[in-house]
């Protein structure tokens, strides 16, 4: 199929602007007659369409953006949802949010029911259920529909669109490195099945940061939990059966349990083992000992994801362009508490 050409390429070949060739096609008196008629025929010559569907969303737009969260148990989602509503709300946007409850279903109704008119675009985190199911289906009806979708946290290279992550790999690399520069060889992972994309990296830095220091790597002190829900029995008979220095939990949640149960031990923390958690939220600071935490800057994700998601929805062309999509990385940064070692 032949490719439909634009207006950009229109106002290249003629060496006017793209206000003019807009304005031409619309048979605008600013417009001379003679521009007007070479635009006209070159764009009939090419047979140049413009975007109806384009057109339209941007003529009904809502002010209202979508936000799809997997849970509001975690800090790091509230967070996210904090610097979207205040970026948004400067702009006159309104801000609609529906929790997945990390279900696949949940999430595929919260679209289709907020897609039907009710929201310019889209900011959401993938839910667990869609990324054990890999079935992205759901978001590519959406983008088809010229809804804009913004992902953020868990995300997919199955959608083309913007996203907004923070390096997990870096993340984990930078934890693993604070371990070994207090001395520590024995570094446990507490971690989630690798379908969740954050828990993927997050684990990628951690072999990454012991093969850098000639460290083994020993699969028994790598604890995989199915999901993101806390398994005492499991974390029980982690520790009972390995010997540990260090752990590096893929999230706080994860982290405290498991400083709560070495103590119960009778082990000290950190004299004895070290712990940093991902997600620096309110159990972080007020655990005991506090948590050392990898920051995801959950404030700044939010406002960097609702700028690039309005940016998309105000600034649609009414023209058959070649959409092009960013990935925005914040990078994490290591809150130091008394769980580790200064």
């Amino acid at each position: 199929m032949k490719k439909k050409i634009t207006l950009k390429q229109i106002a290249k070949e003629l060496e006017v602007s793209i206000s003019t060739v807009s304005k031409a096609l619309k048979n605008s008196e600013e417009i001379s007659t003679d521009t007007k008629e070479k635009v006209q025929a070159f764009a009939k010559l090419h047979n140049y369409k413009p975007n109806n569907v384009a057109i339209s969303l941007k003529n009904k737009r809502t002010k209202n953006i979508g936000v799809i969260i997997p849970d509001i148990v975690h800090h790091f989602f509230t967070t996210v949802f904090r610097g979207i509503e205040q970026y948004a709300n400067k702009l006159g946007y309104n801000v609609i949010v529906c929790v997945s409850d990390e279900s696949f279903d949940k999430e595929v109704i919260n679209m289709e029911m907020l897609a039907n008119g009710s929201v310019d675009g889209f900011i959401m985190s993938l839910s667990a259920g869609t990324q054990r199911k890999n079935d992205f289906n759901h978001l590519k009806e959406i983008t088809e529909q010229g809804i804009p979708i913004v992902l953020f946290d868990r995300t997919t290279k199955e959608i083309n669109c913007d996203k907004v992550l923070i390096d997990d790999r870096e993340g984990a690399i930078k934890a693993v490195q604070k371990f070994i520069k207090n001395g520590r060889k024995k570094i446990a992972l507490v971690t989630t099945e690798n379908y969740f994309s954050v828990s993927n990296a997050r684990e990628a830095g951690y072999r990454e940061a012991l093969a850098n220091a000639d460290i083994e790597i020993d699969e028994h002190r790598i604890l995989k939990l199915p999901n993101m829900e806390v398994d005492e029995n499991a974390i029980h008979e982690f520790f009972n059966s390995n010997e540990i220095d260090a752990v590096l939990c893929v999230n706080e949640i994860f982290a405290i349990h498991c400083m709560n149960l070495v103590q119960k031990k009778g082990i000290r923390i950190p004299e004895d083992i070290s712990f940093i958690g991902f997600t620096d939220g309110i159990l972080s600071k007020y655990a005991n000992p506090g948590l050392t935490a990898m920051a995801q800057h959950g404030v700044e994700m939010g406002e960097v994801a609702a700028k690039m998601l309005i940016e998309k929805v105000e600034y649609v062309s009414d023209d058959e362009e070649e959409e092009t999509y960013q990935t925005k990385i914040i990078e994490s940064t290591i809150i130091e508490r008394g769980s580790t070692i200064n």
